[in-house]
């Protein structure tokens, strides 16, 4: 190495790319820093020390707080025989949940399309949003009585087969933190009004590993739901077959369970 102890020419000052408009008028250096440096890994691979002082126009010293600041919270890793940090963790797995976001409906939809021509119900997919559901897609039965569309509609996570296949994935003391005390909000006159009954419901979710509702959401409309699994195995979506209440029974609602398995799975794995 020819460079100096301190490895190859710095980059150039970072700047950030496509700003959204004019820089804050009260900006916290340290952040802007923090910011700045972590946007130095979209060109390199690793990062010493000094490199990034130079880079951003800070002493050593204080590129070295802002490593071990970032390396606190997983965003980077340093190697224990060059000393020069990579993109950690954390930073991986934030780029991959917003990519999992942006895409996953339209990942989503040739396997809701396979589901729904299987079934011949309604098919949705949907994300948890608090303690409310967002419905992302929705793929109708071809029946003449059937589920209509609720894309873009909100509905109360508690009530519906894939809002507690979301739940059923939250620790204990963040379900709790979501919902406090109060008493939940009935959609019909099934629907669970208790914490403690959602809590209860939920272990069935695990233990069987889908969640069904009978007239909860509407009184008139049974579904089945099952939770979307990324590569890094967190829950980043629901998948769900709704069906006028006559249709789909306990025995056919663990059919049905199933094929919207295999469907979680496919698009599970399409994510990856």
């Amino acid at each position: 190495m020819t460079a100096g102890d301190d490895g190859p020419a710095a980059p150039p000052p970072v700047r950030a790319t496509n700003p959204a408009g004019p820089a804050p008028g009260y900006p916290i250096e340290s952040v802007s820093n923090a910011l700045k440096l972590l946007l130095m890994f979209r060109d390199q691979q690793t990062i010493r020390v000094a490199d990034a002082g130079k880079a951003l126009g800070v002493a050593r010293s204080t590129a070295h707080r802002l490593f071990a600041m970032l390396a606190y919270f997983d965003f980077v890793t340093q190697d224990p025989v060059t000393r020069a940090y990579h993109a950690g963790p954390a930073l991986a797995e934030v780029g991959l949940a917003v990519v999992g976001h942006m895409d996953i409906r339209a990942q989503a939809r040739s396997h809701l399309i396979e589901l729904r021509d299987e079934v011949n119900e309604t098919v949705h997919l949907v994300r948890l949003d608090g303690t409310t559901v967002l419905f992302l897609d929705s793929i109708e039965s071809t029946r003449p009585v059937r589920v209509g569309s609720r894309t873009g509609q909100l509905m109360p996570a508690h009530v519906t087969s894939a809002g507690r296949a979301l739940l059923a994935e939250l620790p204990a003391e963040e379900l709790r933190n979501r919902y406090g005390s109060d008493p939940l909000p009935a959609t019909s006159e099934r629907a669970f009004t208790t914490l403690a009954e959602l809590e209860r419901a939920l272990d069935d979710v695990r233990v069987n590993g889908y969640s069904t509702s009978f007239g909860e959401s509407e009184h008139d409309i049974s579904a089945v739901g099952v939770a979307v699994h990324d590569r890094l195995g967190r829950a980043v979506a629901a998948i769900s077959v709704s069906a006028p209440i006559d249709r789909i029974n306990p025995q056919r609602a663990e059919q049905i369970a199933q094929a919207v398995k295999r469907t979680a799975d496919a698009i599970g794995a399409s994510l990856a």
